[in-house]
């Protein structure tokens, strides 16, 4: 949920929006005694009250901001808690089958597709159940492949990886980004790759960016931040970002600042020295929409200003590649919202034009150039739809065939190149690797995983049905052929919904596991997402967010009605944004679901600006700040101020990490506190707190085992599932 290194409302009246208020203000009341209630770990209150436009909300679980690392009282309560969860799922039954699978079925090769950089062949590979890939170089594609980085030796536990990498053209050199216990701060170093020698080169307080080597490859241009003080490394504010140059062999002290915007402290930069060497692109962005300006550095010339080609906001420009003095742009110019390629000579900036249309139905989601050739990912009701164009045009060459509804990645490469890779894969179908030839359009498969189980045995489906409002939303549904539609089959509905990311079907190990076990899994493709292009993402968004919610409430009936699953067989998953669908679906329909995970979530929805990455998310959200109306429709929705006392909630397990930099923890300690005590009756409602651990990039293999054990588990008994597991 980055600003697409990554990359949440509903509008109600103030009629509405004042009597809930009003019932927000016996929050301090505990829930009636039960006795068939869970002995939760104690979670003190406290009388705190936030005050907004006018409005007083209690925040009585306040003092669970402090985080594990700054407050005694949070250090106990999370070691309580996790105790007690722990001791909890340690007697799930099916527990250790469940996890004796799910080992077996993860360990097997995988690879990603090889890229050429400097003359070499490189790709990344895990022999199985390694806890980060091995990243592996040769000089031909039939060579023996030399380890090059093995981040598996970094760390005993695995609490450390291997987070970006940045190629010198000339093959000498290669940066590369460290990451610890799952932070999105980045620490980046210097080797040769020739002989792997690490060199004393070490640069600091990187997140959000990356680097780029300049020409001559004596250096590089990347974009830090300010070192935060002591007490805010993990959700102190990320602002003031700045663009740098790296020489080689210097201390980062010596670097020299190319850019900054101080009256603009929320504005970041990507950056890109074109393949020429001739410009360095500067794609600057303000919070997580599609709406860039653009600046470029002649590097040709010395001492040379940067300069603005595009002055404002209004537009997406991804930077693609160049042509000379033309640019090439994946955007939305020219009334495009499923976006078109558009070109603009730098010496004549005015003259922008639309290169290649945007497709009929059709929405671009990446773009690149390989060759003479420009290749566009496109989505076909979130299907991979992939087409070659010529350069030289814009003309179409052809499209690339698939088998199947799948999903495609790749197509990268340089102008120099004659040749491109690519996987594909599905629900039901591993990832399989092809070297593309450009010319001919001819595919040759290089490898093809192989894992434990027969793509045959399922099957994958697309569906569509009507949200509340008639919207029609499409929806994926995987499961083992010849289920029978009784209205008991133990289903999981897995949603995200926001910061225009798009969800395709694509392989994952434990969803597959779910299906061995004779699940059901249910993908639906809702609005806030990118599936449509601009007017579907922008219709979940800001005072639009429960256009999502609806969309994800409307899939689990429809997949009630339509014999698929029943509420209590039903469950429900999410992370991050997709936590804050969870949170708010199970608030709003308690009695739809049998099951709720919500998974590193955002789930204070008036106070997430305030912290770490959450000043970015306002495009989607909107601010609890920024006006009434919008305060009026977060609080309508945010999981944590609506949960109600005396209510039945579904058994729910609420997962987050110690580390989470990106949604701070504390959404989830507070969520969790105020649902254990809002809880009526024997449902459990639990938290599981990773430690040495963050949003989810860079955890190790061990660590998601783990924590998918414990939710498989946790489905299993409370959907009232049977599973089908194979024998010891």
């Amino acid at each position: 949920m980055l600003h697409k290194t990554t990359r949440f409302f509903r509008f109600c009246n103030l009629t509405f929006g004042s009597a809930l208020i009003a019932g927000l203000l016996s929050f301090n009341a505990y829930a009636q005694d039960d006795d068939s209630k869970m002995k939760y770990p104690e979670s003190k209150k406290v009388d705190n009250v936030d005050k907004y436009f006018g409005f007083s909300v209690p925040d009585p679980y306040q003092w669970l901001e402090g985080g594990a690392r700054k407050s005694e009282d949070v250090t106990d309560w999370v070691q309580r808690q996790s105790k007690f969860t722990a001791e909890y799922n340690a007697k799930l039954p099916h527990r250790e089958e469940i996890q004796s699978r799910l080992t077996k079925l993860w360990n097997y090769e995988k690879f990603s597709a090889p890229f050429k950089r400097g003359g070499r062949y490189y790709f990344y590979k895990n022999t199985g159940l390694q806890n980060h890939s091995v990243l592996y170089q040769m000089d031909a594609l039939d060579d023996e492949p030399a380890e090059l980085i093995d981040p598996n030796k970094w760390a005993a536990d695995g609490t450390i990886a291997l987070s970006g990498t940045a190629f010198s053209s000339d093959g000498k050199y290669l940066a590369y980004g460290v990451q610890e216990s799952g932070s999105d701060w980045r620490t980046w170093h210097v080797m040769e790759i020739e002989t792997g020698k690490k060199l004393d080169d070490k640069i600091k307080w990187i997140k959000f960016g990356g680097c780029d080597w300049a020409p001559d490859n004596k250096g590089f241009y990347y974009n830090r931040f300010d070192e935060p003080k002591k007490d805010a490394k993990y959700d102190g504010v990320s602002q003031n970002q700045k663009v740098y140059y790296h020489k080689l062999g210097t201390q980062q002290s010596e670097d020299v600042l190319i850019h900054k915007e101080p009256e603009h402290p929320d504005w970041g930069f990507q950056l890109n020295v074109t393949e020429d060497g001739n410009y360095l692109v500067f794609t600057v962005w303000k919070g997580t929409d599609d709406r860039y300006r653009i600046l470029y550095k002649d590097l040709t010339k010395e001492d040379s200003k940067v300069v603005t080609l595009i002055d404002n906001f209004e537009n997406e420009y991804t930077f693609i590649g160049n042509e000379g003095s033309v640019f090439f742009f994946k955007s939305d110019f020219g009334n495009s919202p499923r976006k078109c390629i558009v070109k603009i000579d730098v010496n004549k900036p005015k003259d922008r034009a639309v290169f290649i249309p945007q497709s009929e139905k059709d929405t671009l989601q990446s773009a690149s150039m390989v060759g003479d050739y420009i290749f566009l990912d496109y989505l076909n009701d979130a299907k991979s739809r992939v087409v070659q164009h010529n350069i030289a045009d814009g003309s179409l060459v052809r499209e690339v065939k698939f088998s199947g509804i799948g999903t495609a990645n790749g197509f990268g490469g340089l102008r120099k190149h004659d040749e491109t890779f690519y996987s594909f894969s599905s629900f039901n179908r591993p990832p399989t690797t092809y070297q593309y030839d450009l010319k001919s359009g001819q595919s040759k498969l290089i490898r093809q995983a192989k894992v434990d189980f027969n793509p045959d045995d399922y099957e994958v489906k697309q569906v569509f049905y009507n949200s509340k409002d008639g919207t029609r939303v499409p929806m994926f549904i995987a499961h083992k052929k010849g289920i029978e539609l009784n209205g008991k089959n133990p289903t999981l509905l897995y949603g995200y919904g926001g910061f225009n990311i798009s969800l395709t079907p694509g392989f994952s190990i434990s969803r597959l596991q779910w299906m061995e076990m004779g699940g059901v899994f249910a993908m639906p493709n809702l609005r806030g997402g990118g599936e449509y292009g601009k007017e579907w993402h922008k219709a979940g968004t800001k005072t639009k967010k429960q256009n999502v919610f609806d969309d994800f409430i409307a899939a689990g009936q429809w997949l009630i009605d339509n014999k698929y699953t029943s509420s209590k067989n039903l469950g429900i998953k999410g992370r991050s944004n997709g936590g804050l669908l969870v949170g708010a679906c199970m608030t709003q329909r308690p009695d739809l679901y049998g099951a709720c995970l919500p998974g590193v979530g955002v789930l204070d929805m008036l106070k997430f600006q305030k912290w770490s990455a959450g000043i970015y998310w306002v495009d989607d959200y909107g601010s609890s700040e920024a006006s009434e109306k919008e305060f009026q429709a977060l609080l309508a929705y945010s999981p944590y101020h609506n949960l109600k006392d005396g209510t039945e909630y579904p058994p729910t397990m609420v997962t987050t990490a110690d580390t989470d930099d990106r949604v701070v923890p504390r959404h989830s300690f507070k969520f969790a506190a105020r649902l254990q005590e809002a809880q009526k009756g024997p449902n459990p409602t639990l938290i599981r707190i990773e430690t040495k651990a963050g949003h989810g990039s860079g955890k190790p293999t061990a660590k998601v085992i783990e924590e998918v054990t414990d939710e498989w588990a946790f489905l299993v008994k409370h959907l009232e599932m049977k599973p089908e597991l194979p024998a010891k």
